[in-house]
């Protein structure tokens, strides 16, 4: 057998155990049944423009999550004030506030 044919069926071998171990990679992700797997973040200048958006409407704090595409709204902040509340904050595609609500775990506090 020459080195080139070896090569070939080198490679060859290496390519279907990759895909194979990428397979499993696919099903075990679309299987778990994770919403989060599928949150795409917002990134780039859309980032930066809706980071101001949502801070300037809550008054302050930190983004914690984005996410672009949300069923809400076309972007999705994620706030987290200073004294740990969160606020969901939803804008549309022109970075104006659509929408927001609270998102702090207040039923904990009730019991």
């Amino acid at each position: 057998m020459s080195s080139k044919t070896r090569k070939g069926l080198l490679v060859a071998g290496a390519v279907a155990v990759l895909g194979a171990g990428g397979g499993a990679i696919a099903v075990a992700t679309s299987e778990s049944g994770d919403d989060d797997a599928t949150e795409r973040a917002i990134t780039g200048s859309a980032l930066q423009r809706a980071s101001e958006a949502a801070l300037e409407h809550t008054g302050g704090g930190s983004v914690t999550d984005t996410e672009v595409g949300d069923e809400e709204s076309y972007y999705e902040v994620e706030v987290t004030g200073d004294d740990g509340g969160q606020q969901d904050v939803q804008l549309d595609r022109d970075f104006n506030v659509v929408s927001s609500e609270d998102d702090s775990d207040t039923e904990e506090d009730e019991d």
